[in-house]
């Protein structure tokens, strides 16, 4: 019998016991949100295949009558009489008195025995004497998982719960903490009467995850608010651990729109520390203990790919039918346990997501780090960003969270990890750091919340700094979050994106950064007109591909001890680069499906090449790099084709798995016609044949062979991306890099113009897509006017200058009569 079998006994007669089978999402009144969504899960998802624990609820009717026939709601409503809670030690005192009060008075003996009967049923359900069953005892307020509101963790979990004495014991516990001392600043905070909530408690049969893994899922991304991604966090053990931040999980990403047309969209992972697991305390004096992980296992991720999936596609489903209930869409929060004993995975938890959801989405706020350029800052920590903010403040470093009177409003709360007795001072910080925790870890979850900057992960915080220290806490830097010592000057820049006039001309956005893919892809474009494969090989892949596929010959052995420690979950070297790459590119594609994005094959020159690991083994010693063995040149090159086939591997893994099939290739400094065949070539040996699935080709216009001989170009590609800045160093006759002859480099040279005023023309007759994602149109307003009054097809800009060129484009276009497009 599985755990998520439903019942077939008769209904529990009880006013104070509902089976989660006999209630859904409009019973949140009776039973709370937490055991509502359960019972919603449970009749309408289990018939479709989704696993969910059966078990039952105390209703919101059983907490009242317990509270006002014991007679001590007047008693209680007298202990908040002079509640403060923005005074900590106040809150201490009236929520201990509270909670007091409640344990101190027994159990009406009508609903004790209404409770040990709903046990005795489950337990029958799984073949167990009453002793024997393990459960979870959730506390679920009436107040609880609202769309605006999560409550999350605000009252009392008890795991492994097991014989009718101590069932009885921690349902009275739940009841207690409806007054926890985070649970009464919380409600406070939200506009909550104390006494209008009412609690239920959740009785469900454990999974055994103990044995096996657990974790948190989003339906969105948690940062961006993307919501064509699932965020699926996974760490050994009980899930408890994760919630509260108290380890380092995996992290998974996966792309909703074609993980439901049966691709294999994984977009990211990345390998969690996962320390400590959470256990059955068999045969000790508590229900649950915490133990290490072993080495081997911390070194391989909790869950393997066909799980990631699975779960994915869960949370596809139970977000498409919560939206389909609320009649608009609904992110959701899951929680999800995989079982020791038989292999299976199932949902413990669903509530709507209470941040990303709720924020309007027709206005972009960017903060940013203003710094005169060539600034170098090096940050003293750094972790996981939450919240893409900037914060500043001084630095208040507490151990334990008996020392949370020491905090003052406006300082950078840093410690371990925190839980939700931490809350009542988060609310004051302009800034959190943790030791601990992943992006769906406690301290993540409610400084999104509160709209503060949190930077978790970051492993020896409590350390690196001192109480009193100035610091700047930067979430606005991409995944990475960054702490700068001193008050780092920054700005802020809100833009309504309902008010932006259309274009004729296509505006497009260059982007090298994945981790930077998602916020991006909220200001208004038509997609990615450079993609550069070369931020990707030297800041996430790091090793030369050449170095990989002779790994195994390698002479020096700290190159190969390195590239050993880099790609240890990999037997076969060049799948590192193959598979980093891949979700690289799959992030970018996903960011702004299904508008296109082309991708420029890797570009490095060779001293760039030698700079990566293993590199200096492989690369020539040039006079002039950039004019030297670089772009196509290499591709069908005998001494470097086969790690141009990596990147052919990969994006064909990015078309074909992943589904992502508006990534477009461009190659870049192509000097002939008969190089581009040759290249094409290459790519037809792995894959990539220009017309299949509708894959289209591009290259890049940079050297004067490509406008010389546009129409011989156009044969063999089906666009051009001019190369503003290449082209102008080639066709003044002068090197970019030297600042002896910097003063003559100009786009807007005349020369230059007739260079791109002649391959738009030819380009336009030969019916080829013409676009530019140089430099200029980002920094000459008058340059990008020149353009578009030539007609090129799309202009691609960097990610701060899009909404500008917009406005000058559109302003451009109605001079000329054009009209913008729909």
């Amino acid at each position: 019998m599985t755990l998520s079998q439903s019942a077939s006994a008769a209904p529990i007669l009880s006013p104070w016991i509902k089976r989660f089978d006999e209630v859904g999402i409009v019973d949140i009144p009776q039973v709370g949100g937490k055991n509502a969504s359960l019972g919603e899960m449970i009749q309408q998802l289990v018939p479709q295949g989704i696993r969910v624990p059966n078990g039952f609820a105390t209703t919101a009717y059983a907490y009242r009558y317990f509270i006002e026939q014991a007679g001590i709601k007047q008693q209680l409503q007298a202990i908040f009489a002079d509640l403060d809670v923005d005074q900590v030690e106040n809150l201490r005192r009236r929520g201990q008195q509270a909670r007091s009060l409640i344990l101190s008075t027994p159990f009406p003996p009508e609903l004790e025995t209404a409770i040990v009967q709903a046990y005795r049923w489950l337990s029958s359900l799984y073949a167990l004497e009453a002793s024997e069953l393990d459960v979870a005892v959730r506390s679920s307020a009436t107040a609880e998982d609202l769309p605006d509101a999560s409550f999350a963790g605000q009252q009392e979990t008890y795991l492994n719960v097991r014989g009718v004495k101590n069932l009885l014991e921690s349902c009275h516990k739940c009841f207690a903490s409806i007054f926890t001392d985070r649970a009464i600043s919380y409600r406070t905070l939200k506009g909550f009467d104390h006494f209008e909530v009412a609690l239920s408690v959740g009785v469900q049969k454990m999974v055994r995850s103990d044995l096996a893994s657990s974790g948190v899922m989003f339906s969105i991304d948690t940062e961006s608010g993307f919501k064509d991604t699932v965020l699926i966090t996974s760490a050994y053990g009980l899930g408890e651990n994760v919630v509260q931040g108290a380890v380092n999980p995996d992290e998974f990403l996966v792309f909703k729109p074609t993980l439901r047309e049966g691709y294999r969209p994984i977009l990211k992972q990345r390998l969690g520390s996962k320390e400590i697991k959470m256990v059955y305390d068999l045969g000790g004096t508590k229900l649950t203990k915490n133990v290490s992980v072993l080495e081997e296992d911390r070194r391989q991720f909790s869950i393997d790919p066909e799980e990631v999936l699975a779960l994915a596609e869960w949370a596809c489903q139970i977000e498409d039918h919560y939206s389909q209930v609320r009649g608009v869409q609904t992110p959701m929060d899951i929680e999800w346990a995989k079982d020791g004993q038989t292999g299976e995975l199932f949902i413990v938890q669903a509530r709507p997501e209470t941040v990303q959801s709720q924020k309007a989405g027709n206005v972009l706020c960017t903060y940013r780090l203003n710094l005169p350029p060539g600034t170098q800052l090096s940050p003293v920590i750094t972790g996981r960003a939450v919240g893409e903010l900037i914060g500043q403040g001084q630095a208040r470093v507490i151990a334990d969270v008996s020392r949370i009177l020491e905090f003052e409003p406006g300082e950078v709360l840093i410690t371990e990890r925190t839980d939700p007795d931490w809350e009542p001072i988060m609310k004051k910080a302009s800034a959190i750091i943790t030791n601990q925790g992943g992006r769906t870890c406690h301290a993540a979850i409610i400084a999104r919340e509160l709209g503060i900057p949190a930077i978790v992960g970051c492993g020896d915080a409590t350390e690196r700094v001192k109480s009193g220290d100035w610091l700047t806490v930067s979430c606005a830097e991409g995944e990475e979050g960054r702490v700068y010592p001193g008050q780092v000057p920054f700005e802020k820049e809100e833009t309504a994106l309902d008010t932006l006039p259309p274009t004729h001309t296509k505006i497009l956005m260059n982007i090298g950064n994945p981790d930077e893919a998602f916020r991006l892809a909220a200001i208004p474009c038509d997609g990615v007109g450079l993609a550069r494969l070369e931020f990707i090989i030297a800041n996430q892949i790091k090793v030369h591909p050449l170095a990989l596929l002779q790994f195994d010959t390698l002479d020096d052995k700290l190159v190969h001890r390195a590239i050993a420690d880099l790609t240890y979950l990999y037997s076969h070297k060049p799948d590192y680069f193959v598979h980093r790459l891949a979700q690289g590119v799959g992030s970018l594609a996903a960011a702004f499906y299904p508008k296109p994005v082309v991708v420029r094959m890797s570009d490095f020159k060779s001293n760039e090449y030698a700079n990566l690991l293993g590199g200096q083994a492989f690369e020539p010693q040039e006079e002039n790099p950039m004019l030297g063995w670089r772009g196509a040149s290499r591709y069908y090159d005998e001494k470097f084709r086969a790690a141009f086939a990596l990147e052919c591997i990969a994006l064909k893994q990015v078309r074909e798995e992943m589904g992502l099939t508006n990534v477009i290739p461009m190659i870049p400094f192509c000097r002939t016609p008969e190089e581009g065949r040759q290249v094409l070539a290459e790519m037809e040996r792995y894959g990539l044949r220009r017309g299949v699935d509708g894959l289209q080709v591009y290259v890049m216009c940079e050297v004067p062979s490509n406008v010389i001989l546009a129409e011989a170009f156009s044969e063999i590609f089906d666009g051009f991306s001019i190369g503003s800045n290449d082209l102008t160093q080639l066709t003044l006759g002068l090197d970019r890099d030297s600042a002896l002859v910097a003063h003559i480099f100009d786009e807007r040279h005349p020369a230059v113009k007739a260079m791109v005023q002649q391959v738009i023309q030819v380009a336009k007759r030969k019916g080829r897509k013409i676009g530019i994602c140089g430099q200029a149109p980002s920094d000459y307003p008058e340059f990008a006017k020149f353009l578009v009054e030539e007609g090129i097809d799309s202009i691609s800009l960097n990610p701060d200058s899009v909404l500008k060129t917009h406005l000058n484009v559109a302003q451009v276009e109605a001079s000329l009569g054009q009209p913008g497009k729909a």
